[in-house]
């Protein structure tokens, strides 16, 4: 078995490429039935794909990390990028990458919100909101998805939240994961095609982010565009594992021209900094109408830069003597970056508009993967849907399925039984001179990046699926 041969386990990072006007068409030529039981429920709707209620917990508790020695692995690869990398399945989660990046969907309420806002600038606000909150499921989620297989796809219709997705594996190398979200009443489109690349640095594995995310406001005509921050995971061989995001995400409303720049904070020496995230919005002409402050992991705020600017200088004020005082206690582990102490939650500035708060976990989730609420239902498979779901729904993968009850043996010879499946596939294509073909996406130009990407091309949820590879 050589290199090229092995497969990509994802963390995290969007890219996204479609475009306005033709994956609308392709969006809403799509055939939509609902009956009086689609409106909004607190979650319990009679749905599309058979779900009236949505689980809260998995069928079993995760398996122990601790007995499996990572350093075996990754010691020969410090400073490469682990495209080729295979992992042993302690260390993924029950769930695909494509279901992960499903997540992103969990505060849909934010773009159906910034829909029924009447100014540009109120609209960047919540957008904002949206995309720090859709890195919020990542805190500590330390396991690693199942990288999809190639054809491999998952559908989500959450009536209750007014959406509908369909992502599908579009290339294996490189492993590239496209995604196409829309309204249910016509309000949005939500899309991407996700290449994100991973790296081994000694202690830690960091995500970068390629490309960027695209979300079009119908209603008002605006198409914004964003990437993610970097991702890190810390004490990947020694010590408790923590995440923490960072970098600068710049969100542009290309109809407008407003922009919001958000600062996404490393920790730092003494962790004052730890998931904290600082921004503003300026309009066409570099005006700031507002600052954008608060955590990934907990709240973002939005309040007048003046008032902003005030409240940091006598913040600044107090710090210098407390800053002193850790500089004289502070000392170095070279065996661990220890995850720095939790500090105080945001301070609100007075004048302050909150924008966004994060949600409880589920009371049993640090022992199921420290998975949210929406990520508890994301693999639940019903009897009636079945019928309905494509053969290459990630939720008809054995081994995800295997894990996810607890039968980690099963699990780990499903997970090797279709990564040769998929390797004899490809050889086979190679030694027939044929191409992969992708059936619900092409590639094209996204008109306000001009970049290329991955476009939904419609026709999915006609439910015709014959023909469909058989990847299981």
């Amino acid at each position: 078995m050589n290199n090229e041969d092995e497969f990509y386990d994802a963390v995290t990072g969007l890219d996204s490429d479609e475009s306005f006007e033709g994956v609308s068409e392709a969006s809403f030529k799509d055939s939509l039935v609902f009956d009086g039981r689609s409106q909004k429920n607190n979650g319990s709707v009679a749905q599309e794909n058979g779900i009236k209620k949505h689980r809260t917990s998995l069928p079993s508790a995760m398996f122990s990390r601790n007995t499996v020695s990572i350093w075996s692995i990754l010691k020969k690869c410090i400073g490469l990028e682990l495209s080729k990398i295979t992992m042993p399945i302690a260390f993924n989660e029950p769930l695909s990458f494509l279901q992960r990046i499903t997540e992103y969907m969990d505060h849909t309420y934010l773009i159906n919100k910034a829909c029924s806002l009447p100014n540009s600038i109120e609209r960047m606000q919540t957008i904002a909101a949206f995309a720090v909150s859709a890195v919020a499921s990542q805190w500590d989620r330390t396991g690693k998805p199942f990288n999809p297989l190639l054809g491999e796809t998952f559908e989500l219709t959450r009536e209750d939240q007014g959406f509908r997705l369909i992502s599908e594996q579009v290339s294996h190398h490189p492993p590239v994961s496209a995604f196409h979200a829309e309204s249910l009443v016509g309000d949005f489109v939500f899309h991407g095609s996700i290449y994100p690349k991973l790296k081994f640095w000694g202690k830690s594995v960091e995500a970068e982010p390629k490309g960027t995310i695209t979300l079009e406001l119908l209603k008002h005509n605006e198409a914004y565009t964003w990437s993610n921050p970097y991702c890190c995971v810390h004490n990947i061989i020694l010590g408790k594992l923590w995440i923490e995001q960072y970098g600068t995400v710049e969100i542009v409303n290309h109809s407008t021209g407003d922009k919001c720049v958000l600062n996404f904070k490393p920790c730092g020496m003494f962790g004052k900094e730890l998931h904290r995230v600082e921004g503003y919005i300026q309009d066409k002409s570099k005006k700031k109408h507002c600052v954008i402050y608060g955590k990934w992991t907990e709240c973002m705020w939005s309040v007048d830069p003046q008032a902003y600017e005030a409240h940091k200088k006598s913040e600044r004020r107090g710090d210098n003597k407390k800053q002193k005082n850790e500089e004289q206690e502070g000392a170095e582990n070279d065996d661990a970056d220890d995850m720095p102490d939790a500090q105080e939650t945001v301070s609100v500035v007075p004048g302050s508009t909150l924008l966004w708060r994060i949600d409880s976990r589920p009371a049993q989730s640090a022992e199921m993967y420290n998975f949210t609420h929406f990520a508890m239902s994301l693999n639940e498979l019903e009897p009636g849907m079945e019928a309905i779901l494509a053969p290459t729904d990630c939720r008809f993968r054995p081994d995800i399925r295997a894990m996810e009850n607890g039968r980690m043996e099963e699990a780990s010879k499903e997970k090797e039984r279709l990564e040769e499946k998929q390797r004899a596939s490809r050889k086979e294509r190679a030694k027939n001179e044929e191409e992969w073909t992708t059936r619900w996406f092409q590639m094209g130009t996204n008109p306000y990046t001009n970049s290329q990407g991955w476009l939904y091309s419609g026709g999915y949820f006609d439910r015709k699926y014959q023909d469909l590879p058989e990847i299981y």
